[in-house]
């Protein structure tokens, strides 16, 4: 039988230890500076050394799951008014409590806006505590599921690194024997209606397209599902089409529509582009948008103002080395190599983490 607790009876509370400091007297330092939803800030001075679990207290106070907002910190660290610092004693394992509050749900002691857990309602949040042989079981084996997530996601950083170094090597091509330096008006056509507005909802499989649906890598979410004239629509995207977006915070940003995306409408704050398939690839487009020579180029032709734009003018102006199609296409090919590889550890990562839940949600529930 498995007794529950109090979380303020197993584990120490250090709140009153806290001290907030305004980002204007922060001095920069290597110190990581601590808030609800994490690192804020890094500073030169710490207020704790040694293993915390600090929970939102405000603000940032609870996932969509219902779980309380948790960060594992360790070392020299500054922590404000904005998360709870809790410390182990000798009632249960800290790393234990840790895993236990991932799936416990607090969203009947969220109060107020902005929301809030208080201190008294986090004290009182129920665990189930186990014997300490039987924690650190448990701790053992999330470890070991938590140690195999962090391992994937560092690849996948490492292999980002590796495209992106690649991807501006094989990109810096002005000068090149071979390439002409033409502009996206030559090389690329404005395609299709400009300017559509948010049609209706209505649930039955055709994507609307925004711009923040581009991700960064610019790939497309699959959150948003949302339909209605698609059928009045005369030019609809086609496969290669590469959306630009023109406004807003996502400003710059890029997405090659595949038709594995299946039927969708997009927004009148991206300008559609088609290329002439004579002159150069629609991947090798992509791939440059996403460059650090377009970035540039993007920083320095930013219209600023409410909302940040580059107009299609501008676009049409924007020069791109053209080599052969047979070199682009070697391009393309290296580059989508890196894409796919990330990819196949990005679903390895999602597997991953679902495995990590399941025996957490297993490991921790006493029924």
């Amino acid at each position: 039988m498995v007794e529950w607790k109090k979380l303020g009876d197993i584990c120490n509370i250090l709140d009153s230890q806290r001290k907030p400091v305004s980002k204007g007297d922060r001095k920069e330092g290597k110190y990581p500076y601590y808030g609800a939803n994490g690192i804020q800030d890094y500073v030169d001075s710490f207020i704790f050394d040694g293993t915390y679990l600090l929970m939102g207290e405000d603000g940032s106070v609870i996932n969509t799951d219902k779980s309380p907002v948790i960060h594992w910190a360790t070392g020299k660290i500054w922590v404000n008014n904005h998360a709870h610092v809790l410390e182990e004693n000798d009632s249960a394992y800290l790393r234990y409590i840790y895993y236990s509050l991932q799936c416990t749900d607090v969203s009947d002691l969220v109060r107020g806006v902005p929301p809030k857990i208080n201190q008294a309602n986090m004290r009182g949040i129920l665990i189930p505590v186990p014997s300490k042989n039987e924690q650190n079981r448990i701790v053992g084996i999330l470890d070991t599921f938590t140690a195999g997530i962090e391992n994937i996601k560092e690849q996948i950083a490492q292999r980002r690194k590796q495209y992106e170094y690649y991807r501006d090597e094989l990109l810096d091509l002005e000068g090149k024997s071979g390439v002409e330096m033409k502009t996206l008006g030559e090389v690329c056509e404005i395609k299709g209606e400009y300017g559509l507005s948010a049609p209706s909802k209505s649930f039955d499989g055709i994507r609307y397209i925004r711009i923040t649906d581009i991700t960064d890598d610019g790939t497309l979410n699959d959150d948003i599902v949302s339909a209605e004239y698609y059928d009045s629509i005369k030019n609809p995207l086609k496969e290669g089409d590469i959306l630009f977006a023109r406004t807003g915070a996502t400003v710059g940003k890029t997405l090659i529509f595949l038709n594995k995306y299946g039927k969708c409408l997009y927004a009148g704050y991206l300008i559609r582009y088609r290329t002439n398939p004579t002159l150069i690839l629609p991947k090798y487009v992509f791939h440059y948008t996403h460059s650090s020579i377009y970035i540039k180029w993007v920083k320095s032709n930013l219209v600023e103002g409410a909302q940040p734009n580059i107009n299609a003018q501008k676009y049409n102006s924007l020069v791109i080395p053209v080599p052969s199609l047979q070199e682009q296409q070697r391009i393309v090919s290296i580059l989508d190599t890196f894409e796919a590889s990330i990819a196949n550890l990005e679903a390895q990562l999602k597997q991953r983490e679902k495995q990590y839940e399941y025996y957490r949600n297993k490991l921790l529930t006493f029924e």
